[in-house]
């Protein structure tokens, strides 16, 4: 049973997994378990050019973004668990939480955070009562987002990126995601506002 299971490894996936891995020092996170599912295949950020993102040099591309960002999770927060070359197909509710099926196993989790694209080509079943137009998104396109409260679905079941309705924009989606690992990090911390910062020591 993992504490969060993370549905996604582009920009509000992989970004809600650092700020979630970078808790690990504070107590009400110590023994958390946190996995993430990078299947990426169908990431935009595979074919993405970044010339206007603050931080990132103007010519880096998203294909590059995602494997640096799982090497990143990998030496920075190793107990966070990277979940490879599964494709969750279900995610339904257990009396415990939610079981999530991919095409080679099953899993458990008490939080869900789902952070994949916001193509109509989803196909992630226990899902479908969510699913309407995007909101921000050109009707021609044919995008969709999942119906949601502030990132959350129902209790413990959250959406990020562009499926929560944001814009594509690699800014807004890392930031979905952070919003969200904070969120949980709230909750863990009794409904305490809670962020994790690094400061430089002098």
């Amino acid at each position: 049973m993992y504490d969060v299971l993370i549905v996604g490894g582009g920009a509000a996936g992989m970004s809600c997994a650092l700020v979630l891995g970078s808790s690990k020092p504070k107590a009400f996170a110590k023994d958390k378990t946190v996995g993430i599912f990078t299947h990426q295949k169908t990431s935009h950020l595979q074919t993405a050019l970044f010339n206007n993102v603050l931080g990132l040099l103007p010519g880096t591309t998203g294909a590059s973004i995602l494997e640096s960002g799982k090497q990143q999770l990998t030496e920075q927060y190793p107990h966070v668990e990277q979940i490879d070359k599964e494709k969750v197909l279900k995610i339904l509710k257990h009396k415990e939480g939610f079981k999530i099926t991919t095409n080679k196993s099953n899993y458990k989790a008490k939080i869900v955070v789902i952070a994949v694209g916001y193509t109509n080509l989803i196909q992630i079943k226990g899902l479908e009562h969510y699913i309407e137009p995007h909101p921000r998104a050109a009707i021609k396109k044919n995008r969709i987002w999942l119906r949601n409260n502030d990132h959350l679905l129902e209790d413990d079941l959250y959406v990020a990126g562009t499926l929560a309705g944001w814009r594509s924009q690699f800014a807004i989606a890392s930031g979905s995601g952070a919003q969200v690992a904070t969120d949980i990090l709230t909750l863990w911390n009794g409904g305490k506002h809670t962020k994790v910062h690094d400061k430089v020591e002098y």
